[in-house]
């Protein structure tokens, strides 16, 4: 049975809605902490970025697109992951309901959840697929943000990272300030590079189909060393 085929599965065994699958996978994986993070994660990018696509009143194509840009499972799995989504999006659970299951779920958890910032960063990434953040968006992520006790600098730090470069504040990016020496940045910025790595999402969880948002972050990361970089050697 494939990954996406077994999460199918738990969710046909819950009712065939996303609501009590959180249980599930707290129960199925009792044993296995590795896998029932690699679980929890999917279906939670499943379940949110397909409740966060409504958010604007609409699901335009592009995010449809982000999300299979995310989501780089195998061509003939691309029925049930479709029928994921479209479960995920029928659902009448609320989407803060389900944050929260997440959110104790991952606090279950024996170590550290980095995961949740991983679960945000993706649907910021299928959020801006459209060209814009729209502010029903940003309302949707902060309070998603908020459910995973992620506190609002931390939150900035992230959206700023899907802002374009020309517009945002790469200071904001790394998370330091323009009073900060280069050398406490460039510190700084290798510390971020390491945590980033898609070797370290691998560790701590998150399945490879999914690397598109370690790939995105790390290009967001160097975008904004460099842009400091210039910035202060021109000064």
């Amino acid at each position: 049975m494939s990954f996406w085929e077994s999460i199918l599965n738990i969710v046909n065994t819950t009712g065939n809605a996303l609501a009590g699958v959180v249980e599930a996978i707290r129960t199925l994986f009792e044993g296995d902490p590795e896998t029932r993070r690699k679980v929890a994660f999917s279906v939670a990018m499943i379940a949110l970025s397909a409740k966060m696509a409504k958010a604007d009143g609409i699901v335009s194509e592009a995010e449809v697109a982000a999300f299979r840009d995310i989501f780089k499972f195998p061509d003939d799995q691309a029925r049930n992951v479709a029928r994921l989504y479209n479960l995920a999006r029928q659902d009448v659970a609320g989407y803060e309901a389900y944050a929260e299951k997440m959110a104790s779920l991952c606090v279950s958890c024996e170590q550290d959840c980095p995961i949740l910032e991983d679960i945000v960063d993706g649907l910021f990434h299928i959020a801006k697929s459209d060209g814009a953040l729209h502010d029903k968006e940003i309302a949707f992520l902060s309070r998603v943000a908020e459910i995973f006790r992620m506190d609002q600098h931390r939150f900035q730090e992230i959206m700023a990272r899907h802002v374009d470069i020309n517009g945002a504040d790469p200071y904001k990016v790394l998370g330091v300030s323009p009073k900060d020496d280069f050398l406490s940045i460039r510190r700084r910025y290798r510390v971020l590079v390491s945590e980033n790595h898609p070797d370290k999402l691998v560790a701590r969880g998150v399945p490879e189909e999914f690397h598109a948002i370690a790939n995105d972050r790390m290009a967001a990361l160097n975008a904004a060393y460099e842009a400091i970089e210039k910035e202060r050697r021109a000064a």
